[in-house]
């Protein structure tokens, strides 16, 4: 397993670097967040650690570009920040974990081990490339969607959402579960949120939101993706 940790601090630097490596990864390190983002480029990793705080461009920056360019390895962002909207711009950029300094290497590793399940559970399922519902095409290398030819927007938690739905299609999910695997633990939203996001996925995407043909509500349980 193979991580980049982006981050300007010397001492985090070897700390985090000697525990990984005696847990079995292989690091690259990186100390800006332009040469971050040309490594995340140029080489595959299975995780980056990345901290918001960086010299040449910031986190988020570096966060959004590799969302819009179609990388989707999981990203875990470090930062001394802790207030809540810096947590919600990370995870709304498209980062999949947020870890506030000063933390245990041991809270670390929880988080680093948790995101490669869920990565490789993904991985694991029925991901292509592309992907074709109605008139819905779908590029999840470079995460674009288009409908009837006509390109769609959709927000990072959206087409998280919908791209876990489609890999695991068929399958029933309970909202919790929904929080868990695509929002990711940490992430403290509602169950009502995982609703709002289905209705803006139907509002978009099907051609009666008020009787979705593909993004199916399972009453009592959750939802289902059907084709």
């Amino acid at each position: 397993m193979k991580i980049l940790l982006v981050e300007d601090e010397e001492g985090l630097i070897l700390t985090l670097t000697d525990r990984l490596v005696s847990e079995g990864f292989e690091v690259v390190s990186a100390s800006d967040g332009e040469k971050g983002l040309a490594a995340a480029c140029s080489e595959s990793f299975n995780l980056i650690l990345l901290d918001v705080m960086l010299p040449k461009k910031n986190g988020y920056d570096v966060c959004r570009d590799l969302r819009q360019r179609g990388n989707t390895t999981p990203i875990l962002m470090l930062t001394a920040k802790g207030e809540t909207i810096d947590k919600v711009l990370g995870l709304k950029l498209g980062a999949d974990d947020y870890l506030t300094k000063p933390f245990e290497v041991i809270e670390l590793l929880a988080r680093v081990e948790a995101l490669m399940r869920r990565s490789s559970n993904r991985s694991n399922g029925h991901s292509t490339e592309g992907f074709q519902f109605g008139d819905v095409s779908i590029d999840f290398r470079r995460a674009e969607i288009s409908k009837s030819d006509t390109p769609v927007e959709l927000s990072a938690m959206e087409f998280k959402l919908l791209q876990y739905l489609i890999e695991n299609r068929g399958d029933v999910h309970s909202r919790d579960h929904l929080l868990d695997e695509v929002w990711g633990y940490d992430a403290m939203p509602t169950t009502r949120t995982v609703d709002v996001h289905i209705a803006w996925l139907r509002q978009k995407l099907e051609e009666n939101p008020k009787r979705p043909r593909f993004i199916q509500t399972v009453h009592g349980i959750g939802y289902k993706f059907v084709v």
